[in-house]
């Protein structure tokens, strides 16, 4: 199964943008193709899920960077971005506990999942047996997040998530460059 076509199934796009995509694109047409056709969720949510975890915790503190945000938020925020630059079991601790006891409620508290999801285990620190996230769960916190940031202005909803998916498509080419 393709690598656009996994994450069509993962992160549930619709069954109308799926039809506009076949399994042989590469990620970044498949998301333009998406973009094109006036599917700025779908093409959200394929985004999300075809950047690796680290690039996709760096484009939402890159998209909530130009935000004000309530200090909730910007401390969620905080956690995030300390953990792209450092990508170390603690920070990705930090940035789990603070998703999970604000209840998930609030941008930043999505910010943070997405870097608290991005390995390790889910289990309480004291747990030995441990808990590895869904391989999709980044790309899910993520698509929560900027759905928030959208939201904030709603009659530019679409546009901004649309900006957000574009502002990415650098990195869905760097992530692709990497990988080879």
């Amino acid at each position: 199964m393709s690598a656009v076509w996994q994450a069509c199934e993962q992160m549930a796009v619709s069954d109308e943008a799926r039809g506009r995509l076949a399994p042989e694109m590469a990620p970044q047409v498949a998301v333009r193709t998406l973009l094109q056709a006036g599917e700025s969720g779908d093409a959200l949510k394929l985004m999300a899920r075809l950047l690796p975890r680290r690039y996709v915790v760096a484009w939402l503190c890159q998209c909530a960077r130009g935000e004000t945000l309530e200090p909730e938020d910007r401390a969620g925020a905080s956690l995030a971005e300390k953990w792209v630059r450092e990508p170390s079991e603690a920070n990705r601790r930090a940035a789990f506990e603070f998703a999970h006891s604000g209840g998930y409620r609030t941008i930043g508290a999505w910010l943070a999942a997405a870097a608290g999801w991005s390995g390790g285990s889910l289990a309480p620190a004291n747990q030995e047996t441990p808990v590895p996230p869904a391989e999709h769960l980044t790309a899910r916190a993520a698509v929560a997040a900027l759905n928030l940031l959208a939201a904030r202005d709603t009659e530019r909803f679409d546009a901004r998530r649309i900006a957000f998916v574009e502002h990415a498509l650098g990195l869905l080419a760097d992530a692709g460059q990497e990988g080879a």
